[in-house]
């Protein structure tokens, strides 16, 4: 009898999950005789040996009429963040984080092969390929069947998931085909899928450029603005049909997948090992069996995202950042939840990717609400707008546009030389620059160790190309060096810091009947004339072309605040103590074939040389007066009494706009009712109005032949130098700011504002990272109401480009030399915030103050940045192809190369000037050459991109024609084949999605795009914004 109780306790045990059966069973035990006890462990042990076991169902597909939920399997692994790139693959330094991507890899391939259903989805191949080059033959071959089954699939698969606000198209583009080439070639798989779960915001050049362009058919991201959010949730319309481009409209459209809340699982089921998340109990010999609440659960966690959305397909992201790290923890809960709740029935879960997701999105034959521009800015609550990013860590931006030009110039001269199987190459720092994209290290939102390990890759990887520059600029400049040239024993130098004019080449004495010889390479396809500023020590220098002509030169004094960041900075990052400053800038302007160089030689003179032009200092001149500078076009005037900028004039084009510039700093808020303070991520001025850093500026102006230049002093750490060069119809503005004084206890975000007359109606430009412009309305979202919370934060957007402005008459427009957040505050006004320095972290992670210091010996101070903006006023219409011409410029300029040599010597044994073109031709105006990469298959990228939208130019929004048989000039062409933007697959084989979009009648008008390319005339057309990638073989 008894033991006929304890058996029917055991199967009570079975059918119960309160707990209460396991209690009775106790008190039985406690009750009955030692034998019974034996008994009754004798019934568990036999029962764990035959019934425990559970195989479970996991090949759940879609169920048609149901709701289907998909599990997707992902762990967010940010490329650097709190720990490096390199600490987070091999998991040091977890007193940090806990992050160990090398665990998460390797445990999610064993995980994957214990059942067949189970998939996996992987961003980030700057990781994987570190992890790749470390397995086995045998663990590859198993990797290589789990990706050919669909059970691990690449997604996005950029060599990191790049941010979206600071970054520059052409990086975007790099940085992703580095990584689909990885895929294509160990895996010959095409990513169907945009993962972009974690950038602060998303642009619309993601939208379509990173979208149809690469072949995607759907993008997925979490970060829309909360109030957006809602009303999407409201509407069930955070899944639409995304068209980012104004020029291309619906042939360009993508699926855009807006997560509920977060890229995480719904509350309760994450099951890393360390959360607490309840997991399935489905051993009833165990306390706490819980299989019916738990589905219960399951089921109204997705009842809840059923209803935000359209179709009976749902997503769950079942990863966050750095999960998996012991794989078989998630999915052993997983198989679980499979199991059950489809046993249960009331809805259907499955294993799944976002390319299945999709796929089921798209055969539900939903009409789908339409979105067009983008999604910035983001505000994750009312006093938390994630603008400050835009500008955060100025100097790392800076740094990282710099040498994206450099590495597509670098490049351009490793084809041209033909590249080398050993020795240097540009791949260290493509690589550097591909881990540089990522949205937590431009956007200057990663710990100061970690921006610290960026900027060395970065330093690393450009040494590395300087060599490649230097050696093919040696061959290429030699005579009779044939297709492939020798190693030369010359070398070049080149000089990137020569903007606060350190160059050891130029500064050094030049022997006597020697000649300083400067090689200007011009990596855009156009002719260029340019003026060169090089810091030297001798005011009495002769320039000389390669004919022996005389070119014009200039002389500037070197300002004692260039001397002073040039005395900190060399000792504080080169470990050099300055004991000889330059004295001089030496200026003289060059003239560059497009694709090719040309030399300059500078000697010394044979007496006195031309003097330094005098200064003028505003203390003398009458008060009433104003102070012109300028050239034959442009004027710019200033107040003598403020030194404060009045006017700008353009007597060519009859522009005439009263301007004024100044510098402001919003004082960055500790927080108040609502704690959140200003930090890294997120921009929120305390409320009171900027503080006008000077009213009253004292200024010097140089006149000179090449060009005039206003100096003038804000404040003790703002200098400022207004240039207008010879033949140029803009104004150059360097500014240098810092350190920023925290010692009353505010933070200072720093802006420029230039104020004109203009009644602009609310309305501004913002660039797409550095592609299309977008109209932005002040206080408006286009397909949302928009409560203002935050004035200032929320109309700030991000700026690559430039921003402008129009009213019925003129455009002012102004363009920079990095990432930066930007907005107009007020009409006829534009502002720039250039520097930002706090006391508070904004609580998003990160866990430091924005305060970024440099030391030089045992003297710490806060960083001083040095960079350019550039100002034009133009007629109505005109101001396009300033912005576009001068902003290709301004990404690619010159690269300088010196070395000594007697100037005869030199002529005589050297080409002095070239261009790989054929003679007389380039690119049209509208076109720029984007990329010219030599690959290690020998094959050649060649990346054309038209720089004009639909109708923003009368003459320049047209078809363009590029002739490759003269764009190589003494070069055969044998192979050419058209690619998808990153080289992965064919173009003509792309295949896309078709959606049906609500209110969509059809009737948009078709894009204009080039033709294909008739193999004997190889001309290339290219419509309005369209860029068109090619495979040759020469």
């Amino acid at each position: 009898m008894i033991l006929s109780i304890v058996c029917s306790g055991v199967y009570k045990l079975d059918h119960h999950s309160n707990g209460k059966t396991e209690l009775l069973l106790g008190e039985k035990k406690m009750r009955a005789p030692a034998f019974v006890v034996l008994v009754v462990v004798c019934c568990l042990y036999l029962k764990t040996v035959k019934g425990v076991y559970v195989k479970y169902n996991t090949g759940a597909g879609i169920v048609p009429g149901k709701l289907n939920v998909h599990l997707v399997p992902h762990s967010h692994d940010d490329v650097g963040w709190l720990k490096t790139v390199d600490q987070y693959y091999v998991g040091s330094n977890n007193s940090i984080q806990g992050a160990c991507v090398q665990n998460v890899l390797d445990s999610v391939v064993e995980a994957l092969l214990r059942d067949p259903n189970r998939k996996f989805v992987f961003a980030e191949m700057a990781f994987f390929q570190r992890w790749w080059t470390e397995q086995s033959v045998e663990i590859q071959e198993q990797v290589k069947k789990l990706v050919d089954a669909a059970r691990l699939e690449f997604i996005n698969g950029g060599w990191c998931m790049h941010d979206e606000a600071t970054t520059h198209y052409i990086d975007m583009i790099d940085q992703t085909t580095l990584g689909h080439r990885v895929i294509k070639e160990q895996f010959n798989k095409v990513p169907r899928a945009g993962w972009q779960i974690d950038p602060f915001g998303h642009s619309a050049v993601q939208g379509y450029l990173f979208g149809a362009e690469l072949g995607f058919d759907s993008v997925h991201f979490a970060r829309i603005d909360y109030q957006d959010r809602a009303q999407r949730k409201n509407d069930k319309t955070l899944e639409v049909i995304w068209r980012g481009s104004k020029t291309f409209g619906s042939s360009s459209q993508i699926f855009a997948n807006g997560f509920p809340v977060h890229y995480s699982p719904p509350d309760g089921f994450h099951f890393e090992v360390d959360d607490d998340s309840v997991p399935v109990q489905d051993n009833p010999l165990l306390f706490d069996y819980n299989v019916e609440e738990r589905i219960n659960d399951f089921i109204n966690a997705a009842m809840t995202q059923a209803n935000v959305t359209r179709s009976n397909h749902i997503m769950w992201t079942m990863g966050d950042d750095f999960q998996y790290q012991y794989a078989e923890s998630w999915f052993r809960q997983m198989d679980k939840l499979i199991h059950y709740v489809n046993k249960d029935g009331r809805v259907n879960a499955l294993y799944s990717t976002p390319s299945i997701y999709t796929d089921a999105k798209n055969d539900a034959n939903k009409s789908w609400p339409l979105k067009s521009d983008d999604y910035f800015p983001y505000a994750d609550s009312q006093n938390a707008y994630w603008t400050g990013y835009f500008t955060s860590r100025p100097a790392l931006k800076r740094f990282v546009r710099m040498l994206s030009g450099y590495y597509l110039a670098a490049r351009q001269l490793e084809f041209l030389v033909g590249k080398r199987s050993n020795g240097p190459n540009t791949f260290s720092l493509g690589d550097a620059l591909g881990i540089s994209q990522h949205h937590d290290a431009i956007t200057g939102t990663a710990k100061q160790h970690t921006t610290n390990d960026y900027s060395k890759r970065l330093a690393i990887g450009v040494t590395k190309a300087e060599a490649v520059v230097s050696s093919a600029l040696s061959c290429l400049t030699k005579k009779n060096s044939g297709d492939k040239c020798e190693e030369s024993a010359l070398t070049f130098s080149q000089c990137q810091l020569v903007n606060i004019s350190y160059c050891p080449p130029t500064e050094k004495d030049i022997p006597e009947g020697k000649s300083l010889v400067v090689v200007a390479y011009n990596p855009l396809a156009w002719n260029r004339t340019d003026i060169v500023r090089i810091p030297v020590n001798n005011a009495d220098l002769v320039v000389q072309d390669s004919s022996g002509n005389h070119i014009d030169t200039q002389y500037l004094a070197l300002d004692n605040v260039t001397r002073n960041v040039r005395d900190f900075y060399t000792k504080a990052y080169l470990g050099l103590s300055s004991d000889t400053v330059p004295k001089y800038w030496l200026l003289f302007q060059v003239s560059v074939p497009p694709l090719g160089w040309n030399t300059y030689f500078i000697s010394k003179g044979a007496g006195k040389g031309q003097r330094r032009v005098g200064i003028v200092s505003a203390t003398n001149t009458p008060q009433n007066e104003t102070i012109e500078i300028g050239n034959e076009n442009l004027k710019m005037s200033f107040s003598a009494s403020s030194g404060q900028l009045q006017r700008m004039y353009n007597s060519r084009t009859g522009v005439d706009v009263p301007l004024q510039q100044s510098y402001l700093w919003y004082g960055s808020s500790t927080g108040d009712a609502d704690p959140q303070a200003s930090g890294a991520y997120i921009f929120r001025p305390n409320g009171a109005p900027p503080t006008v850093v000077s009213r009253s500026v004292p200024l010097k102006v140089t006149r000179g032949t090449l060009v005039d230049e206003v100096h003038q002093q804000f404040n003790e750490w703002i200098y400022q130098v207004t240039r207008i060069y010879k033949d140029k119809e803009h104004a150059e503005i360097e500014f240098t700011i810092g350190p920023i004084p925290l010692d009353d206890g505010v933070g200072k975000e720093v802006i420029t504002r230039m104020t004109a007359n203009m009644v602009t109606d609310k309305v501004f430009y913002t660039d797409s990272n550095g592609r299309d412009f977008l109209k932005r309305v002040r206080d408006f979202r286009e397909d949302w109401n928009l409560t203002i919370t935050q004035p200032v934060a929320g109309n700030y957007y991000p700026i690559n480009l430039g921003i402008y402005t129009v009213d019925t008459k003129s455009e002012l427009s102004v363009l920079v030399d990095r990432a930066t957040g930007g907005s107009s505050i007020k009409d006829g006004e534009v502002e720039l915030m250039l520097h930002r320095r706090m006391i508070h972290d904004d609580s998003r992670g990160v866990g430091e103050a924005l305060d970024e210091s440099v030391c030089a010996g045992s003297k710490c101070e806060g960083l001083t940045i040095r960079g350019n903006y550039y100002i034009s006023i133009n007629q109505i219409g005109e101001g396009a192809r300033w912005r576009r011409t001068t902003g290709q410029e301004v990404y690619s300029p010159l690269l300088l190369a010196f070395t000594q040599e007697k100037m005869e010597t030199w002529t005589a044994s050297h080409l002095t000037k070239a261009s790989f073109m054929d003679p007389g031709y380039s690119l049209p105006l509208n076109v720029a050459l984007i990329t010219l990469q030599e690959l290690d298959d020998g094959s050649v990228l060649l990346r054309l991109a038209h720089l004009y939208e639909e109708g923003e130019d009368t003459t320049y929004s047209t078809i363009a024609k590029v002739e490759l048989k003269k764009m190589f000039n003494g070069k055969t062409i044998k192979e050419m084949k058209e690619m998808s933007l990153t080289t992965n697959q064919v173009k003509s084989e792309m295949k896309k999605l078709s959606w049906k979009v609500e209110g969509d009648n059809g009737k948009e008008p078709s894009p204009v795009r080039g033709g294909p390319v008739d193999n004997s005339t190889l001309v290339v057309e290219l419509g309005p914004m369209e860029i068109r990638t090619f495979l040759l073989k020469f």
